[in-house]
């Protein structure tokens, strides 16, 4: 356990803070292993060629990762003023988020659950 004054824990704590641009997004409606097939197509690529690479990706996650990386982009210029042609992607990332479960009816009585996952996306921008 940390010893000290709360102010001076909170402060130590700040002090370590990532100041990289990044944006996420919460209960994304797909599932973690859908969206890691994206995610691992732009990881380490700078922001245009991964612009370029969801654009033209057929899969339903790279619209919504699209978006991601284009708000992580514009948090970089308005909030770190840093320049577009120099960021790559660092990090990326899906975690698990809820299950919304659900009932389908099937043959002679019996329930299926179907599960609908969601998904918590994470993308990380760097300068070089």
């Amino acid at each position: 356990m940390a010893k000290g004054h709360r102010s001076q824990i909170k402060r130590e704590r700040n002090a370590n803070k990532d100041t990289r641009p990044s944006a996420k997004l919460s209960y994304a409606r797909v599932s973690v292993q859908k969206a890691c097939f994206v995610l691992d197509a732009i990881r380490g690529k700078d922001v245009t060629t991964a612009l370029a690479i969801l654009e033209y990706n057929p899969r339903y996650a790279s619209s919504i990762i699209k978006k991601l990386l284009e708000s992580a982009v514009a948090n970089a210029e308005n909030n770190n003023g840093m320049n577009v042609e120099n960021l790559y992607v660092a990090e990326c990332y899906a975690n698990k988020g809820p299950t919304m479960k659900r009932v389908r009816p099937r043959a002679q009585g019996r329930a299926y659950r179907i599960e609908k996952r969601m998904s918590h996306i994470t993308v990380v921008l760097d300068e070089r």
